[in-house]
């Protein structure tokens, strides 16, 4: 499968997520699934890239040019795509994807997050997006999730679509549900 991670390309995260998100890179390629990702050399990117082009995986990276021109591109990348902006990273990134992992990030990966729900709530695909919420980074979200949920503002069950899980287990038995 090709799975789509968005991510922090904050170069200021703390150990206890760097761990986790490298040991998904490294199931990414032992179990021979392709990593599609925005492409930068910081922060949980260059850490999920770096582990899963190490396991075996084809790296695919969709580059933004504003990431091209400052020398922020991953050496890790076997295929790079290059785009021309933020919104044609996510159009370009799904397009690759058969389904997407959400990791600890910050407004970015929230944006990207919600336009594979959104665009999947009216009709544009069925893939799904999980939902990694390693050491509760994500429970928040969740809670906000079952407040709009109960309040009737989100058509549907969102965990059709969404599917939060806490561990890398939990992920990977998701993905081969899909496969």
């Amino acid at each position: 499968m090709k799975i789509a991670v968005f991510c922090s390309a904050n170069n200021n995260i703390v150990d206890k997520y760097t761990k986790e998100v490298g040991a998904l890179g490294q199931w990414i390629g032992t179990a021979g699934h392709t990593l599609v990702y925005g492409g930068s050399n910081t922060g949980l990117m260059e850490c999920v890239a770096r582990a899963a082009h190490d396991a075996g995986a084809t790296v695919i990276g969709v580059v933004p040019q504003i990431l091209e021109k400052g020398g922020r591109v991953s050496d890790y990348i076997d295929v790079e795509i290059p785009c021309d902006n933020l919104s044609d990273r996510k159009d370009l990134m799904l397009a690759q994807a058969d389904t997407a992992v959400a990791l600890p990030g910050g407004i970015g990966t929230l944006d990207e997050l919600f336009s594979v729900a959104a665009s999947r709530t009216i009709g544009y695909h069925t893939k799904k997006i999980i939902l990694y919420n390693i050491n509760g980074f994500w429970d928040s979200l969740v809670h906000l999730l079952d407040d709009l949920q109960e309040r009737g503002m989100i058509r549907g069950q969102y965990t059709d679509g969404i599917l939060p899980v806490s561990t890398l287990q939990e992920l990977q038995k998701k993905i081969e549900e899909m496969s």
